[in-house]
């Protein structure tokens, strides 16, 4: 599987190229590389947020691209938990409503869900705050409880550690641990520490696996 940038330019730039992955189920797969190395791009082209330029996704035995934009966008949402180096949380809304978004549900039932989350993540008490009351490693928890709100059957976390003291980001990383026995767990990071406890790392250097 391949991914290039500046595809109609006499020099191309790959993102990532002649990469093989098969994701088994309940199984925490640690992307490991410097910055620059493709793991971004990887996560959002196995996610399906973007189309490789050579080569195929797979999801359920599907080509994920046989799926229209309205599909992909429901397998996201519904089957995939999505944790970015940015937490894009709504600057308007509370901790606990930007968490809720990820379902689009007010129900009681959802709500004592996300607060359980939120007590698992230890900012519950910051449920009513908006993301710019709170610190940058609170808005990144609030982020992985709205990613773990829909029980995803797959978790692709792309540093999710970043903002991060290590203590809190072992604690964090331990907190997904858990959910491998519901969920592929898939993390890309330059922090090896946090990838100890992974079943197996994939290594990329300038776009490439190493070996």
């Amino acid at each position: 599987m391949n991914l290039i940038y500046d595809l109609n330019k006499e020099e191309c730039t790959y993102a990532f190229k002649n990469i093989d992955i098969c994701l088994n189920a309940h199984e925490t797969v640690g992307i490991m590389g410097p910055s620059g190395c493709g793991k971004s791009s990887l996560l959002y082209v196995l996610s399906g947020m973007r189309k490789p330029t050579g080569g195929t996704v797979y999801y359920d035995d599907m080509d994920i691209d046989y799926y229209t934009l309205n599909e992909k966008a429901n397998i996201r949402r519904s089957k995939f938990g999505l944790i970015f180096q940015k937490h894009f949380l709504i600057e308007y809304l509370s901790v606990l409503e930007n968490v809720l978004t990820s379902i689009n549900s007010r129900k009681k039932e959802d709500i004592e869900k996300a607060m359980n989350i939120l007590e698992t993540l230890k900012i519950s008490h910051l449920a009513d705050r908006r993301p710019g009351q709170i610190s940058c490693g609170q808005r990144q928890r609030a982020a992985i409880a709205r990613a773990l709100m829909n029980n995803p059957e797959v978790i692709f976390a792309d540093e999710p550690t970043a903002s991060l003291d290590h203590n809190n980001a072992m604690e964090v990383i331990h907190i997904l641990d858990k959910f491998k026995e519901k969920a592929t767990i898939v993390i890309a990071t330059h922090d090896r520490t946090i990838l100890k406890n992974t079943d197996r790392i994939i290594e990329l250097w300038d776009g490439c696996a190493v070996k």
